[in-house]
């Protein structure tokens, strides 16, 4: 099986704007003239449209940045209806998480696009079955990782223990992207500063960008404050990077 091309996402805690990177992360691989989508191997909290029809937010928003023609199915295999952790609401549903069809999922929709960008559920350690969690599921993708910290109270502490752990489970931290959650954070300055040296020191991974508070603003708007040439590392989209 050829092996993945793309990226991880995986956040510091939930609601840290780890869809909002990776739908950012799509589009602008889409930019670079690449065909591109985002995979939501797991997802939990579903609404149901006016037609009846139920959905998931994160995985909508991942299917609009990316390919037009890839079908939404194959961006979000296991989608669940109530909001809590995913495990739980696979207990909840009597479907339990079938961890081969996530790997066998990503890689039939790896191979209908250049790049592939996958958002984990949760943070690092979120459970997913009895025995397995998604830093395991992550290892089996085998892709270089980056991690969306949501600017906040904590955030230094989470930020350095997901570090770690990707390390020890022999993930790359290809980069990380200091998204602000709270417009007024006290001591934002203070707290990404830290973040960047203690991250550049331990584990020689880059900032590849500083996203403000956008409000409603998607992807088009947050891919301004991103760093280019670092997505371009990230990707292997040089000639002397690319493991075509």
């Amino acid at each position: 099986m050829k092996g993945l091309q793309g990226c991880l996402v995986t956040g510091t805690d939930t609601e840290v704007g780890k869809t909002l990177v990776s739908s950012t992360l799509v589009h602008w691989l889409t930019t670079q003239g690449l065909r591109a989508a985002g995979y939501k191997p797991v997802a939990s909290g579903m609404e149901q449209a006016t037609d009846g029809r139920w959905y998931n937010e994160d995985v909508m928003r991942l299917h609009a940045a990316g390919s037009a023609d890839i079908p939404p199915g194959l961006i979000g295999p296991f989608q669940f209806r109530v909001a809590c952790a995913p495990h739980i609401a696979a207990a909840l549903e009597q479907r339990p998480i079938d961890r081969m069809a996530l790997v066998s999922g990503a890689h039939v929709l790896g191979g209908l696009v250049d790049r592939l960008v996958i958002e984990g559920a949760g943070g690092l350690r979120v459970p997913l079955g009895e025995d397995w969690d998604s830093a395991d599921l992550m290892v089996d993708f085998d892709l270089p990782v980056v991690l969306v910290v949501g600017m906040r109270l904590g955030c230094i502490n989470h930020a350095l223990l997901t570090a770690d752990v990707l390390a020890q489970r022999g993930l790359r931290l290809a980069g990380w992207v200091a998204n602000s959650v709270h417009a007024d954070m006290p001591y934002l300055e203070e707290n990404f500063h830290t973040l960047q040296a203690f991250l550049e020191r331990e584990h020689q991974t880059p900032c590849l960008g500083r996203i403000p508070p956008l409000g409603q603003a998607g992807p088009a708007a947050a891919v301004e404050h991103l760093d280019a040439a670092r997505l371009r590392r990230v990707f292997a989209l040089d000639s002397g990077d690319c493991t075509e």
